[in-house]
């Protein structure tokens, strides 16, 4: 999993409450078990009409936001079904942080393992941080997770609160398997021990 240590870089603005998951990426997309591919699924019924054609008025089919990296979204972000492929699309597509004012507690635990950090911030902070994104790609956001803090393109700057072991992994680049790896000495000594003293098993 790739370190998040700090990030710079264009957020798109996207004000709508309850994006859930089948809206991040809908249900005739998870037939992979592959973490990649994805992205150019992402958001897929506000993409794309039907016949695959590109929506314009979509706030990442605007030339502007091509590039995002960071999403300000609206209230309960991620809520709906549990499916990891939300946060596989997101960051496949390049978003590494998604900065609301809640999500849903299975998508936030979810962005964690797959190396991408949800922030929640008060109203009035996602509200400025809105109106930042609305300036397009030259506004960028930075977003520190060892200082903890997200500031706009005008200075302003808010600290927000992070779990210190899910902060510990982003910042290593540590998920589930990257933790056992952790303690492969120990499990190879464990595993010798065990081998000679009941070497039935």
């Amino acid at each position: 999993m790739e370190k998040f240590t700090t990030l710079t870089g264009i957020a798109a603005p996207m004000p709508l409450v309850n994006i859930d998951t089948d809206m991040i990426i809908p249900k005739q997309f998870l037939k992979t078990i592959k973490r990649s591919g994805l992205g150019k699924n992402l958001f897929d019924e506000m993409r794309f009409t039907q016949d695959g054609k590109e929506i314009p008025d979509f706030v990442l089919n605007q030339p502007a936001y091509r590039k995002a990296e960071i999403l300000v979204a609206g209230d309960n972000f991620g809520c709906g079904s549990s499916r990891e492929h939300a946060p596989w699309a997101l960051l496949d597509f390049g978003i590494r942080c998604v900065i609301s004012t809640s999500f849903a507690d299975i998508f936030f635990s979810n962005c964690f393992k797959n190396g991408i950090l949800p922030i929640v911030l008060p109203q009035e902070a996602v509200d400025h941080l809105m109106d930042d994104a609305r300036k397009g790609a030259n506004a960028r956001i930075t977003v520190d997770l060892e200082s903890q803090t997200v500031t706009a393109s005008d200075g302003q700057t808010y600290g927000f609160n992070v779990d210190p072991f899910k902060k510990h992994c982003l910042l290593n680049g540590l998920d589930d398997i990257g933790l056992t790896m952790e303690k492969a000495d120990s499990i190879e000594k464990f595993e010798k021990t065990l081998a000679q003293s009941r070497p039935w098993v």
